[in-house]
């Protein structure tokens, strides 16, 4: 069981299907499905059985999964150690989208400067999701927002805070000021999808004054909320930062309650999956972990565009 034939099999089920896997891995899929058969061959079971024309997970694949996913992790590691402590090679980063649209590409862009020869992917979702993605080792590290579960870490992840978001209230323009959840006056959250972190802080909060929003509107990306808000489907909550990159802001309010808060992002990362290339992106996060986000506008008031 080499480590070619587990990276084979773990793209075929990441790509779902032999042709992707092929063209992911730049192989021919001949080749691909004859390593997914010496490997069969090799292990005395089957890893997939096809379902119309999908290949689905064995019983045993599905065991095998999580093994081949720390064997290449592994590897991986070992690779990183024995070139001089240098980063290169390919490093996987998953992040919130508004981290990704309002803090990392001024970052990302300084990163590949400083270390060429390191190869980033990035992906972007909800806190809970990244979370999973690092624990089964889809990715390298992730950028989340702090979770509500003071114990969510456990003894699996290492973190490191890097940014502190404001989480603000944003509203049509005209309405009353919000210090508490009672004085909003629509019965709308729109907000992302279950899974968000952002939406969880603010779901609390609401339950914190006995109160429940009457729909939760879900829509995936800061630029839908805003619209929505604007047209007055409702309110959100959004960190600052992500404000300054909104075109049209003026039928928007912006309100900071004064218990709704502010939330640490963390950088996170399996326990003992640890990288020179992860090291240096970490480097660069806390080196900029102070810069303010540029925003400010008086509470209940309209906030323009910048």
């Amino acid at each position: 069981m080499d480590l070619a034939a587990l990276t084979i099999f773990r793209a075929v089920v990441r790509e779902n299907g032999v042709t992707r896997a092929a063209a992911k891995l730049n192989r021919v899929q001949s080749n691909v499905t004859t390593r997914i058969k010496q490997l069969e061959e090799q292990l005395g079971t089957a890893l997939f059985i096809r379902d119309g024309r999908r290949l689905v997970l064995t019983p045993a694949g599905e065991t095998l999964l999580p093994y081949a996913e720390r064997l290449l992790a592994l590897a991986d590691e070992a690779r990183h150690a024995l070139r001089e402590n240098r980063p290169s090679g390919r490093l996987r980063l998953a992040t919130m989208e508004s981290a990704a649209a309002s803090r990392l590409p001024s970052l990302l862009a300084q990163y590949h400067q400083n270390w060429p020869e390191v190869a980033l992917e990035l992906e972007t979702g909800t806190s809970v999701r990244l979370i999973k993605h690092v624990r089964e080792f889809e990715v390298d590290a992730a950028l989340i927002a702090t979770p509500l579960d003071a114990g969510w870490a456990g003894d699996l992840f290492d973190s490191v805070p890097v940014f502190r978001e404001e989480l603000v209230m944003l509203t049509p323009r005209g309405h009353r000021p919000i210090r508490a959840a009672r004085d909003i006056a629509l019965s709308t959250l729109i907000a992302f999808e279950q899974g968000c972190a952002y939406r969880a802080y603010v779901e609390k909060w609401y339950t914190e004054h006995g109160i429940r929003p009457t729909r939760v509107l879900e829509l995936g990306s800061y630029h839908a909320i805003v619209a929505c808000v604007a047209a007055g489907a409702g309110v959100a909550v959004a960190p600052r930062s992500v404000l300054e990159l909104q075109h049209d802001m003026s039928n928007i309010a912006i309100h900071s309650p004064d218990t709704l808060g502010t939330i640490d992002t963390l950088l996170i990362w399996r326990r003992g999956h640890f990288s020179a290339a992860l090291n240096a992106l970490r480097e660069t996060l806390l080196g900029n972990a102070a810069k303010p986000s540029g925003i400010a506008a008086a509470e209940g008031a309209p906030l323009q565009a910048v």
